[in-house]
């Protein structure tokens, strides 16, 4: 009688196989991860939303106009009530820059004109965000049309 031993293990086409459904996966995931550059903007431009609604609170509560304005190593609040807490006054991350130096006024009016900042990364190719207000609704993020 014979004696049929059968090999165990993989064929040449199963690890084929196998090393392209691996090699799928890491692309997808690679090109699914956020910009570096992108999300350091992104950090910058939703803080910077939250410190202009913050500071247009504090001028609608204390009745004083507050002005922000950007300064060469980030940005200042002029105006806010001796005693309200200070507000910083620099990027998270110190490649951003906003562009233009117009200020903007934060109140004391409850209702403001439309204000608008565009912030962009020094030496970036990422595309630049805008942080602004249509003056009735909150300040927010959004990306600058082409």
């Amino acid at each position: 009688m014979f004696d049929l031993k059968m090999e165990r293990g993989f064929t040449l086409i199963e690890l084929m196989v196998v090393l392209a459904v691996i090699a799928l996966g890491t692309a997808l995931v690679s090109l699914s991860l956020p910009d570096g550059d992108r999300r350091a903007l992104n950090q910058d431009a939703e803080r910077l939303a939250a410190l202009l609604e913050s500071a247009r609170a504090q001028s609608r509560v204390a009745g004083v106009p507050v002005h922000w304005r950007a300064t060469p190593g980030g940005f200042a609040f002029d105006g806010l009530p001796a005693t309200a807490p200070p507000l910083p006054g620099h990027w998270l991350d110190p490649n951003t820059r906003a562009l233009g130096n117009a200020p903007l006024t934060l109140g004391p009016d409850p209702i403001i004109g439309p204000q608008a900042v565009v912030l962009q990364r020094a030496g970036s190719s990422t595309p630049p965000l805008r942080v602004a207000t249509d003056g009735l609704r909150p300040f927010g993020v959004e990306n600058v049309p082409p």
